[in-house]
């Protein structure tokens, strides 16, 4: 009895010790509070306002606003799905000011 006790307190030590596949600063899944687009699982960091707290957000679908990929890692419009392209104006200016947005289309679809 005393080795069924002891093997189930050791087998629920292990369930416990096992890290939560969602991360506290990885891995953040949609709605979740963000710093950089790196930890989001969809690699998108979103804010409406320079002031307002970024969240992790799903990434443009076709024919939706976009913007292209920044290096600050913090997007007004989150960047397109995997297969798309954001076509937009490319500014200089735009790209210092992240409001170089555009729409995502699909270029393999659109030269058909």
């Amino acid at each position: 009895m005393k080795k069924v006790l002891v093997l189930l307190l050791v087998t629920l030590a292990v369930a416990y010790a096992v890290p939560d596949p969602r991360g506290l600063i990885i891995s953040l899944d949609e709605g979740e509070l963000c710093l950089n687009s790196l930890q989001c699982k969809s690699n998108c960091c979103q804010h409406d306002t320079a002031l307002s707290l970024s969240r992790c957000a799903p990434k443009a679908s076709e024919n939706s606003d976009c913007s292209a990929t920044t290096l600050y890692g913090i997007y007004y419009k989150c960047p397109c799905e995997r297969g798309l392209t954001c076509e937009g104006d490319r500014t200089i200016v735009g790209s210092i000011t992240n409001t170089n947005f555009g729409i995502c289309h699909d270029i393999g679809r659109s030269s058909d």
